[in-house]
């Protein structure tokens, strides 16, 4: 039973949809396609959110709605854990309550914790498999295990887990997937999880992770110090500029993806391309500062860039 107190903690994660580089779920889409666009962004954000240990005092209600004491709630590891416990019990429990194979009924209550029980319909629906949602999972993981990337090639693979499985579950819940399509959106979620690392360089080095490759931090004579400095120096800058060049050469072989669907599915996905071009603009507008501030985009830039990727620019 899902209590008045988890419910609440549940929105709280969902709300922070607005906070995103790219439109979650706009209202000029389908009811249900933004129904089921919000219950696995709400299973991506929440599992951030643990492996970021940014549950705060939401913690011990998200603790217990997966089974755990309270306590749990600050150790990421059994969080994951418990969490990825539950999210077999989504799909363990496709019919609930009906026949089993066997014909017998299944008894099960399925997953406790309310946004995975609000990700049930979505599965229903679209057919999905647990494997997305896993790899977001696994990703999360590695945050805990893994807190330097060698290579640039070592951090695509994070972004394999980490970034690739959102664009390839909205891919599902539209019906529009195809390895062409599959091969473009992957693109473009690595490179918008690569923009997000650019600006949250300061934030991600006080959990003492460092997404920027230790190759080019030496190509470009960057020591941990200089990240932790107040303020960007020129050759933090210019390591910085590198790395949003790279993030929109990604986008750019992305873009064919939003021009090969149509209607309002097309506004959608010039709308991830858009976000990440937009947020690469306040990177250049900031001069690459990002240790004395977060650069983030505003409406009018998401919108002009959403058009530019709508017509092929840029």
């Amino acid at each position: 039973m899902v209590t008045a107190e988890e419910d609440a903690h549940a929105s709280a994660v969902l709300s922070k949809a607005k906070a995103e580089n790219f439109p979650v779920a706009p209202r000029f889409l389908p009811r249900a396609w933004r129904d089921d666009l919000m219950a696995v962004y709400g299973f991506a954000r929440l599992v951030d959110d643990i492996g970021d240990g940014d549950l705060g005092a939401s913690g011990p209600a998200h603790a217990s709605s997966l089974g755990l004491a309270p306590g749990q709630a600050a150790d990421p590891l059994a969080m994951l854990d418990a969490f990825e416990a539950d999210v077999h019990r989504v799909f363990d429990g496709i019919s609930w309550g009906g026949p089993s194979p066997t014909g017998t009924s299944t008894g099960r209550s399925g997953p406790g914790h309310p946004l995975l029980r609000a990700l049930v319909p979505t599965v229903r629906r679209r057919g999905l498999t647990p494997e997305p949602f896993l790899a977001l999972i696994e990703a999360n993981r590695q945050d805990q295990k893994v807190r330097r990337y060698a290579t640039y090639a070592e951090l695509l693979a994070y972004c394999e887990l980490s970034a690739n499985p959102v664009g390839r579950l909205v891919l599902a819940i539209t019906g529009t997937m195809t390895p062409e399509r599959v091969r473009r959106s992957d693109a473009v979620c690595t490179g918008l999880q690569i923009i997000e690392h650019l600006q949250d360089v300061a934030e991600d080095l006080a959990r003492d992770r460092i997404y920027l490759p230790a190759e080019d931090l030496a190509r470009f004579r960057v020591g941990e110090s200089d990240l932790a400095a107040p303020t960007a120096n020129a050759s933090v800058r210019a390591l910085i500029a590198y790395e949003t060049e790279r993030a929109l050469g990604l986008l750019d072989e992305g873009a064919p993806l939003a021009r090969s669907v149509h209607g309002r599915l097309r506004l959608l996905l010039a709308g991830f391309t858009g976000g990440g071009r937009a947020a690469a603009s306040a990177l250049r507008a900031a001069r690459y500062d990002v240790l004395a501030g977060t650069p983030r985009a505003g409406t009018a830039s998401v919108l002009r860039e959403s058009w530019a990727s709508l017509r092929g620019e840029g």
